[in-house]
């Protein structure tokens, strides 16, 4: 008997799509740079929150932090320790924001997910992981379903940590360390519009200090529910 062979996921001329529009944007915009990653679209923009916005988001993570979800079939407890809480995207000081990220990507608002918060106090990780969704889970039906694929991934730092929790792309050789206000944004995609295994990163564990950031992730249809 020979192995089945897993189904490659196929070329997606509406991700590539959202590749290209993305980064054109991206590389027009002078207060946004694109780092040296050859492996991956990923780009970088300083003070993209200022100081107050920063500490109103800390404020609404530490009120409504919950323990993080895990989404995989594999579940290992020990793998995401951090705190995470979802912010209402209409609530009058997240809006703005939340509007802000899809204006700078160039995406519609509706394929954003909801804000998330999260918080890492000290030796708290997210192991290294993909931010797309992979189709051999359970759960890809569900998600195709909820606007499909993840196609561009942006993180802001709200403080700065006085030591750890880097965001370290292993396989791309590249590691940031929190700096607040800073944005950063990155393709989940290839070129072609399959899922980049390059973005395989992690969120290393915090030594001292609390490290506290907001995700957003955009799908490659309309997220919300009409």
């Amino acid at each position: 008997m020979f192995a089945r062979r897993k189904k490659a996921p196929a070329p997606s001329p509406l991700r590539q799509q959202a590749g290209v529009a993305v980064a054109q944007r991206l590389d027009a915009n002078p207060a946004v740079t694109r780092a040296e990653v050859p492996a991956i679209q990923i780009y970088y923009h300083l003070d993209f929150l200022d100081a107050a916005q920063c500490e109103t988001l800390v404020a609404m993570i530490d009120a409504n932090r919950r323990p993080s979800s895990l989404l995989s079939d594999r579940a290992d407890p020990g793998f995401r320790t951090s705190e995470s809480c979802d912010m209402n995207r209409y609530a009058p000081e997240v809006q703005p924001i939340d509007e802000a990220i899809a204006g700078l990507l160039g995406l519609p608002a509706d394929h954003g997910e909801t804000l998330q918060g999260q918080r890492y106090a000290p030796g708290q990780h997210f192991r290294a992981h993909h931010d797309y969704f992979h189709e051999t889970e359970s759960y890809w039906q569900q998600m195709q379903a909820s606007g499909g694929q993840r196609t561009w991934t942006t993180m802001i730092y709200l403080n700065d940590v006085a030591d750890g929790g880097a965001t370290w792309f292993p396989q791309a050789g590249f590691k940031i360390a929190p700096r607040r206000g800073l944005l950063l944004a990155w393709n989940n995609m290839n070129p072609d519009g399959t899922p980049n295994t390059a973005t395989l990163h992690e969120g290393t564990a915090v030594v001292e200090g609390t490290k506290y950031i907001v995700t957003k992730w955009f799908r490659e249809r309309s997220w919300l529910k009409r």
